[in-house]
């Protein structure tokens, strides 16, 4: 009897110890996942930075077709003048008015939200023409991209003005 129970606890020690044990491969992911994941965060920020652009240089050329590209029908924006939720028609409208004679768009971030959304958050420095009461305009902006029938477009816009 006592060599049996030596036996089931051998046994069960060499059974616990063996399911114990992790290949050393399952706490890293293979390196080519790695960088094909870098790559591929790096073409969307690439890919929506140059969004980003075309959409701004459309507003200041007051291109309101060709700002509207950039738009999904259900966009909503909140900007800075404290005035409240715009839709994609009331967006478009302001296009006509804008005095926006330049632009720089710097510190851009490209947060990936699943496979067909992205967080952008970047910094706009605006320039109005000489004559305007505020000649410069600094807002931090973030933006929610979708990517729908293989277009990435606009979706969400929140700006805040910073002194």
């Amino acid at each position: 009897m006592r060599i049996y129970l030596v036996g089931v606890c051998v046994g069960l020690l060499l059974a616990c110890s063996a399911y114990g044990q992790q290949p050393a491969t399952t706490n890293t992911p293979p390196a080519t996942k790695q960088s094909t994941n870098a790559a591929v965060h790096a073409d969307l920020s690439q890919q929506l930075q140059a969004n980003i652009r075309a959409m701004w240089a459309a507003f200041r050329d007051k291109k309101k077709q060709a700002y509207a590209e950039y738009l999904w029908d259900d966009y909503k924006a909140v900007e800075e003048d404290a005035q409240g939720e715009r839709n994609k028609l009331r967006v478009l409208r302001e296009v006509d008015e804008s005095v926006v004679q330049n632009y720089t768009l710097q510190l851009f971030q490209v947060d990936p939200l699943g496979s067909d959304a992205a967080l952008v958050t970047y910094e706009n420095v605006i320039q109005f023409p000489p004559k305007s009461r505020n000649r410069f305009e600094k807002i931090f902006i973030s933006e929610i991209w979708l990517k729908r029938h293989g277009q990435w477009k606009a979706w969400r816009y929140q700006a805040t003005r910073v002194k």
